[in-house]
Formats: structure tokens, sequence, C-alpha cells
């Protein structure tokens, strides 16, 4: 089991383009629980299916806070929270008799140095380690399907007109099937979820030169989505970065936060020892 400490960071954007941004996030008090929705369904209708959904998570965490010493648990926590979240959206759909949907993207750190993701839509989860890159989650979009049977390339897919389709969120279905999986976390790790605002822009081989030697999760926080900023921001970007170092003693943790009204930022940052 790694001895880890891990401090985390968020911060949204409405981009270049939007006038509204429909993304939202959340950091849990504990640092323990980080989810990324990305609403759509119109300006008002896309922000509030985002919002219900990350606030379902935060109340059900408040209400019935997952067991983080048991990996099956953590499972059901996880996937018994998207159903909520999903429930609540369309019972908003219902009550304004308006179209709305929502990406998620929930991820929970456990005891033994394992973080749980779990997943609906196009919003995605990278891992960066050692200097390389890779997207932890597969997009449930159309043009990923057609990837994954080998239909098109991933640079014909990010061309495509249908790259916006998305084939699974929540409030659509009465049922929905979240992705689900584990990380064994290491000393150096970065863990950064994000709306699709952040690939629409940045490529996941660019992550780890924009990250460079960074040990603040701020810092990269307003890196990435200052670059996404400067290649056009076409749609809303919001990012959650994770980082984890090898164990300090707990005095050595801290917490700081940082809001911009400007960006319509927030970003948090702490330490918890494994």
């Amino acid at each position: 089991m790694n001895k880890i400490t891990w401090h985390a960071a968020g911060l949204t954007d409405r981009g270049k383009t939007r006038s509204h941004n429909e993304d939202n996030f959340s950091i849990s008090s504990d640092l323990r629980v980080f989810v990324v929705a990305d609403g759509m369904g119109g300006t008002e209708n896309g922000a509030l299916a985002s919002k219900l959904a990350v606030e379902e998570l935060e109340n059900h965490r408040s209400t019935n806070s997952p067991d983080k010493s048991e990996g099956d648990a953590l499972k059901e926590w996880l996937c018994v929270s998207i159903d909520r979240a999903n429930k609540v959206v369309r019972q908003a759909q219902s009550d304004t008799k308006k179209s709305m949907g929502t990406t998620i993207v929930a991820a929970v750190q456990s005891d033994d140095g394992l973080l749980h993701i779990a997943h609906v839509g196009d919003s995605r989860a990278y891992l960066v380690r050692d200097g390389e890159a890779r997207v932890l989650t597969t997009d449930h979009s159309v043009v990923m399907e057609m990837v994954v049977a080998g239909r098109l390339t991933k640079k014909q897919a990010k061309e495509s007109p249908f790259r916006h389709l998305i084939s699974r969120c929540l409030g659509h279905d009465e049922e929905v099937a979240c992705d689900y999986m584990t990380l064994d976390n290491q000393p150096g790790d970065w863990i950064i979820i994000a709306s699709d605002g952040l690939p629409a822009v940045i490529e996941e081989e660019e992550l780890p030169g924009i990250i460079k030697d960074s040990q603040d999760p701020v810092q990269v926080c307003n890196d990435l989505v200052a670059r996404t900023l400067e290649g056009g921001a076409p749609d809303n970007v919001t990012v959650v970065c994770i980082h984890y170092e090898g164990s300090k003693s707990p005095d050595e943790g801290g917490a700081k936060r940082n809001e911009s009204n400007s960006m319509h930022a927030q970003a948090e940052s702490s330490a918890r020892n494994l």
C-alpha cells in the first residue's frame, strides 16, 4: 500500500464563445470526493442539470458518507450516487418541462491508496505519470464509439461535425449505466478530471509539458485553463487537479482557497494522509 498525501484544486471558466457556464464541479471538504459535470440542454437548463447532479453527490456524501476502507462499498456508493443524480435531473425535466442532461465524472479516494472513478458522458479523467499522460475514461460519444469500432481515427473524431453528440448522459433514460475503474495511486501522479472543453483544445500528450515540475494543483488548474483560453476555448472548461506526493506528517498539510469572479472560478487545495 502506497503511503501518500494528496492535494487538490478545481477551476471553471465559461470559455471564449459561450455566454454562460454550464459546467459545475465539487471537491469535498475532506479532499476525498471529486466531481465534474458538464450540462446540456441550453444555457439555463444545462447549468441547472450539472448543478443538480453535483449537489446530489454532495448531499449523498453528507447523509451517507462512503466507506473509504472497502472497495466494493465504494463502487456501490458511486453507482448509487450517480443513479440518484440521474433521477434528480429527470425530475427537474418533469418539473420545468424542459429538456436537459449532464455528463459526470466522480472519483473517491480510498484508504488503501486506490482512486475509484465512475463516469457517464464525455467528460474525462486523465493520469499523468512519469512524464506521460493517458485518458483513464472512455467517452460515451458517437464518435468515440466509431473510434473503438475502427471506423474513425482519433484525429477524424476530433474534427467530426458529430463530435459533440454523446451516447450516454444523466437525465436521458430512467436507468443509466456508469463505467467504473480504480487506479493505484503513486507519488508524483497527477489526476486531471475535466469537462470536454479541455480536450477540445489540449491534446493529452501536451499535459505533461503544461504541468512540468509543478507541485501546486492551483497553479496547474490556472495553467490548464489559461492554455485552453489561449487556444480559443470554444466551450466551457472545468478542471479538477489532484497531485499525489510521498507521505508527510499530518501538520505539513494545508488548505488554500482562490476565487476569481471574472473567471467564475473556485479552487481548493489541501492534503490528507493515507
